[in-house]
């Protein structure tokens, strides 16, 4: 706990002072313009690869970037998902895979997870990924798990339209779905266009949406 300590104390006394007039705005309030759903994986910093502030981003973290299917059962993931956009209005929802995922590889390599009897019930909301991943043919074990990054990002915008909230927030034209890839060695991201139907480079393609109502695309 040292280091985690001592960059407690290294915060309060050369950060917080320089930053106080935002914290003082966000003592009693947050509006975060984006719902960031992303894994767990120490090497992923949403606010650090994305730039943002305090209070920019509201963040979900887990195992794998997953959201289940909306069910009535409670979860932890559906109730953040629910108020993030019922309460807080979020207008962009990004889920963000991430190169050398640890729970995309063990679902790829069909790895065994009896001594992980948790982690591996949380990954079968991943079955349908699995399932298109091993339809296709791959040149190399890598290339198997790299392919299941992408199609559990596109599995899980998938599973998150299921949810009432986003449900009504994207037939209204509130909100629109990202679906991203980080790479860590390099630092890029891929992002799904819904309009090509594949993932492209997000900066040479800016505005790229995974996918958004007709009512926003008439807009656009």
């Amino acid at each position: 706990m040292k280091p985690f300590i001592q960059g407690a104390m290294q915060f309060q006394a050369n950060v917080f002072p320089g930053m106080s007039s935002l914290f003082k705005q966000l003592a009693t309030s947050q509006k975060p313009g984006t719902l960031f759903i992303t894994c767990s994986d120490s090497r992923v910093v949403p606010e650090l690869l994305t730039q943002q502030q305090p209070g920019d981003v509201f963040v979900i973290r887990n195992a794998g970037n997953i959201v289940p299917s909306y069910t009535s059962e409670p979860g932890g993931v559906t109730a953040s998902v629910e108020y993030a956009v019922g309460v807080l209005g979020v207008t962009d929802i990004v889920v963000c895979g991430h190169s050398d995922c640890g729970a995309m590889t063990a679902i790829a390599k069909c790895a065994c997870l009896d001594h992980l009897p948790a982690v591996a019930g949380w990954l079968r909301h991943a079955d349908a990924a699995k399932v298109v991943n091993e339809a296709h043919t791959h040149i190399t074990p890598e290339a198997k798990v790299s392919a299941m990054v992408y199609a559990n990002v596109v599995a899980q915008l998938t599973n998150i339209r299921t949810h009432p909230t986003v449900a009504l927030a994207l037939e209204q034209g509130k909100v629109a779905l990202h679906g991203w890839v980080y790479d860590i060695e390099t630092g890029g991201i891929n992002a799904l266009d819904g309009a090509r139907n594949e993932f492209v480079n997000l900066t040479g393609h800016p505005d790229s949406v995974a996918y958004q109502s007709t009512r926003q695309l008439k807009a656009a």
